[in-house]
């Protein structure tokens, strides 16, 4: 698979509401820094290099980004990387962002965002973005406490022409619910990837039935998190990408896609090469026999 070839266009297309996306997309956490995300010693990336790898996401077709205003480093914003490379933003391009989670200036968790305060974080993305909406906003959470009046403030926002859709990370089943009998619920942005659960594939499942986009984060990384991968992938997925002469972090997220149309893939990576082998995921096709050989696993790379 010749990887600089490849646009995210093999991928397929879904729709998040009325705006119609590749499903292999860009995830922007990892592009403020090298190492660890929110590593209170992170090395920022280099700014040209971090401009560098957004246009050529562009180039090939990657027309769906994903961000927060609390991805930064010491010297580095996510939101004002990405519109510094793109602006004017191409029409195609659909900018979603998270709001609950922030940070003080020096990098330091604060206490999630009441429903008060979430119209200040939406108002930073768009300050940062230079934009006048957001494409999409998901309300990322911890716990399993009702987040009707959070997302009731978002619907609010939405209503007053500042969010177009909305989403929802870090959630479970009920909160889907919930959130559906308020206002319209576009993705679902929750950890998935090999070894996941029957009650996470049950809840992708839920997903597609609804006509929402599934979106798992850290499908690659796994256990690791926002350090990466930290323990190698099994023999079953070494032998697959052997199979098809790729990594086998493509075969991770290759199966990822394989769950279902619906399914959103958000890679991300400071460094071309690796942009271009996570777009090149996009025409990798498994068959029924290698999928069967991967579904059974119980890997820490979930």
């Amino acid at each position: 698979m010749t990887s600089q070839t490849i646009t995210a266009a093999a991928s397929g297309t879904w729709k998040l509401g009325d705006l119609t996306v590749n499903r292999v997309g860009f995830g922007a956490m990892r592009l403020t820094q090298r190492g660890e995300a929110f590593a209170a010693d992170a090395v920022p990336l280099d700014r040209d290099r971090a401009i560098s790898v957004l246009r050529r996401a562009a180039e090939l077709g990657v027309n769906h980004i994903d961000t927060a205003a609390f991805y930064f480093s010491s010297l580095r914003s996510a939101n004002e990387l990405i519109n510094q490379a793109l602006a004017p933003y191409p029409d195609d391009l659909v900018i979603t962002t998270k709001v609950g989670p922030g940070r003080d200036p020096a990098g330091q968790w604060l206490p999630h965002a009441t429903a008060e305060q979430l119209r200040g974080q939406v108002e930073e993305n768009l300050r940062q973005l230079g934009r006048d909406h957001l494409d999409v906003v998901n309300l990322r959470i911890v716990g399993t406490d009702s987040i009707a009046e959070r997302f009731g403030a978002l619907a609010q926002l939405r209503e007053a022409g500042l969010i177009r859709h909305l989403g929802l990370s870090n959630v479970r089943p009920h909160h889907l619910a919930e959130a559906r009998s308020i206002a319209p619920v576009v993705c679902v942005q929750n950890m998935y990837g090999i070894g996941a659960s029957p009650e996470q594939k049950e809840f992708l499942e839920i997903c597609g039935e609804q006509d929402i986009a599934f979106v798992p984060f850290y499908s690659i990384a796994g256990t690791g998190r926002t350090a990466g991968a930290t323990t190698g992938p099994s023999e079953e997925v070494h032998a697959v990408a052997r199979a098809h002469g790729v990594s086998p972090a493509q075969i991770l997220l290759a199966w990822t896609l394989h769950q279902g149309p619906h399914v959103l893939a958000i890679p991300g990576t400071g460094d071309l090469d690796h942009l271009a082998q996570n777009v090149a995921v996009g025409s990798l096709r498994l068959s029924d026999e290698e999928l069967a050989s991967l579904d059974p696993l119980h890997c820490e790379v979930a």
